[in-house]
């Protein structure tokens, strides 16, 4: 038995997972020799089922939320990780982002001057530069703790959460569109129906915050309804933020199951573990955890230990409880 926690978390380190071993190859390296299955070592040299930074930072985001929604305690489980106390695969931190890197390190000097109201106003302090995609990657377990609250509320705690790594408006803004497309997953829509709503409330949502033209025109081929119909030539799988975004709802809509959509996302190249990571959240959702593969679960490093983590998360926000999940 699972939850709709379990499948679009462990959805999104299953999908992560395997695109580790591949990060940075080009498209046309993986056209010629397309991730079909599980593989080992590549990039990184890690084995089969290791997950990267992606999975350790939405586990610490999971693991402080457990415990309610605490700036001070995400920051503090970020600098943990980041120092290989917590959540890391293997014992140490191979994957890690210079953005990411550098506001870790901001953190920590936060929080050992004392100054935890600072983390409060990261978000006012960022420039232009920090909108790569290491807050949309780790953003979905804060659904959880939030998605009750007014969408001002909610728009107003996604920024801070993703500036404690990444505070320009247009990373808490994809962070914001990803997790309202969330909720229409689980609210039972189809990915059409859930892609047709997120955009109208999402365009109503930029003009009631007057946000820059400019930032707004950054979303229309998302927004103008046909993302899907783009060619594979013109998705982008980058580390910007919302190229990241594009490449993951392009994914999604143009596929018919999980691990379809996950190898679809994969074999885009380049940031291969983030785009599978991001989509493959939303896949979980959909489709279901049994749509996982068994045998790319049972890969999966510390799988008993992210199942944990899951059934706190789901008792905490969803009265649920499991003693184990089966494969």
């Amino acid at each position: 038995m699972s939850s709709i926690i379990h499948s679009a978390i462990i959805g999104l380190a299953v999908a992560d997972a395997l695109g580790v071993p591949v990060e940075f190859e080009d498209r046309s390296k993986l056209a010629a020799d397309p991730v079909t299955d599980v593989r080992g070592y590549g990039t990184y040299n890690q084995p089969p089922g290791t997950w990267s930074d992606d999975s350790s930072l939405t586990f610490c985001l999971a693991d402080s939320l457990v415990d309610g929604y605490n700036l001070v305690d995400m920051a503090r489980k970020f600098v943990a990780w980041r120092n290989a106390e917590i959540w890391t695969p293997h014992g140490s931190v191979f994957d890690i982002g210079m953005t990411t890197h550098r506001a870790i390190g901001i953190l920590s000097e936060i929080l050992v001057s004392g100054d935890l109201e600072s983390l409060e106003e990261l978000h006012w302090e960022a420039d232009e530069y920090t909108n790569g995609n290491g807050a949309l990657m780790r953003i979905l377990p804060l659904y959880f703790a939030i998605h009750e609250l007014s969408l001002e509320e909610q728009f107003d705690r996604i920024w801070k959460v993703s500036a404690l790594t990444h505070g320009h408006i247009r990373s808490a803004l994809c962070c914001f569109y990803y997790l309202r497309f969330f909720h229409q997953i689980v609210s039972k829509k189809t990915k059409e129906e859930a892609y047709t709503i997120t955009n109208y409330e999402f365009t109503a949502f930029l003009k009631q915050k007057e946000v820059a033209y400019g930032e707004q025109q950054l979303f229309s081929r998302i927004l103008s309804g046909a993302i899907a119909e783009l060619p594979e030539e013109a998705i982008a799988s980058d580390g910007y933020v919302l190229h990241s975004l594009e490449a993951s709802l392009w994914s999604l809509l143009r596929n018919k199951d999980y691990p379809a959509t996950i190898l679809a996302a994969i074999n885009l190249g380049e940031d291969t573990d983030t785009t599978a990571a991001i989509v493959g959240a939303l896949a979980g959702a959909l489709y279901g955890f049994s749509d996982i593969p068994s045998h790319w679960k049972k890969t999966l490093v510390k799988y008993k230990e992210i199942s944990a983590l899951c059934d706190q998360l789901a008792a905490e926000y969803l009265d649920y409880t499991s003693a184990s999940l089966d494969l």
